[in-house]
């Protein structure tokens, strides 16, 4: 993260299990089973779940050159992952494949608010925000970044759909919100745009 970026206030961190590399399902059962799910149980998921979640956003998958799972143009990655969950809202750290805890506040409810008032968000049992830094991108592509910073917000919004889906969970994605109030709900820095929400949980 470059030094003219904003940061938040940490008050803690979480280390994720190690993510799986091998799955039970194939790729293609996985993309014949996908189905948007709005409807979640009660049951939270595991830490292990979120986890693997989170690699399947942007995990690092080349720890020498800091590649990742998903593509990116210049490999300039953009993207911040947050997590909105029961015990408080998290960022996810990928080079150290860590939770960085920003608030212990269930903020799902506030966030479904802002999002139209959609129950899905509101009773999944987390909630993803994928947010973006575009200057990192404009600093190598000018005007042409906006494209590519959606495409990767795409790439990495499909990658932890079908991750839910291979893991028993249900997701939706969520476009519809109101920018400004996601934003001062979650307290993301001035130069990190809201872009993305993902309802997930386990299907009721």
């Amino acid at each position: 993260m470059g030094q003219e970026e904003e940061s938040q206030r940490v008050i803690g961190e979480i280390r994720l299990p190690a993510a799986q590399k091998k799955g039970k399902v194939s790729l293609e059962e996985v993309l014949t089973r996908r189905r948007s799910v709005r409807d979640f149980s009660p049951q939270t998921l595991e830490l292990a779940q979120i986890g693997q979640l989170m690699w399947a956003a942007q995990g690092i998958t080349d720890p020498a050159r800091g590649f990742r799972t998903a593509p990116s143009a210049g490999a300039t990655y953009p993207l911040e992952i947050y997590v909105v969950a029961p015990d408080g809202h998290f960022r996810y750290v990928p080079q150290t494949h860590r939770l960085e805890r920003l608030s212990r506040t269930d903020l799902r409810s506030a966030l479904g608010v802002v999002a139209g008032n959609q129950s899905c968000v509101r009773d999944g049992a987390v909630d993803v925000v994928i947010a973006a830094v575009l200057a990192r991108t404009s600093k190598k592509y000018g005007t042409r970044a906006v494209r590519y910073v959606h495409l990767e917000a795409g790439h990495a919004a499909q990658n932890i759909l079908l991750q839910a889906t291979a893991l028993g969970l249900g997701g939706v994605s969520v476009g519809a919100f109101y920018d400004p109030q996601v934003k001062q709900l979650l307290g993301l820095p001035d130069d990190h745009d809201p872009l993305y929400i993902l309802a997930l949980g386990n299907p009721r």
